[in-house]
């Protein structure tokens, strides 16, 4: 439980500064206010992605014991986070050369794009995991004699 608590607030805290670093960095470069760039998704997905999902993924673990199955967990957790670290960067990369007035290229976007298989994996190892650790307390409920 602990990893996913302290990933959980390592996320609530980058993100929070990658909307500061986007505020910030588009006002310094007279960047115009209201153009789209790729920097301000870059907030959202690690507040979403990495803080909010990862605090449900804790709920998740407290109630089920999810992480009994620690080969699984640890493929999740893994992956998962590479995913939207890999994905999260990208985005402020080609945020920053959109705000700078320079050119992507499609490696920026291949790469986001590995960012999001790696999270759509991890998203499929844990629902697997999570599938098991509910099996398993439904078959441990089942058997436990009722008190009356």
């Amino acid at each position: 439980m602990k990893p996913l608590l302290n990933a959980a607030f390592l996320y609530l805290l980058v993100g929070v500064s990658s909307g500061l670093f986007y505020r910030e960095f588009t006002k310094l470069n007279d960047f115009p206010e209201g153009q789209f760039s790729q920097l301000g998704l870059a907030h959202t997905h690690l507040l979403t992605l990495g803080f909010i999902v990862l605090l449900i993924a804790l709920a998740l673990e407290k109630v089920f014991t999810i992480s009994r199955s620690r080969k699984l967990f640890a493929w999740f957790f893994w992956l998962y986070n590479a995913g939207v670290i890999l994905t999260s960067g990208m985005l402020i990369w080609h945020g920053s050369l959109t705000v700078l007035g320079l050119e992507s290229n499609k490696m920026i976007s291949g790469i986001a794009g590995l960012g999001h298989m790696l999270v759509t994996a991890g998203m499929i190892v844990f629902f697997v995991a999570l599938r098991r650790a509910v099996t398993a307390a439904a078959a441990n409920a089942a058997t436990e004699p009722v008190l009356r």
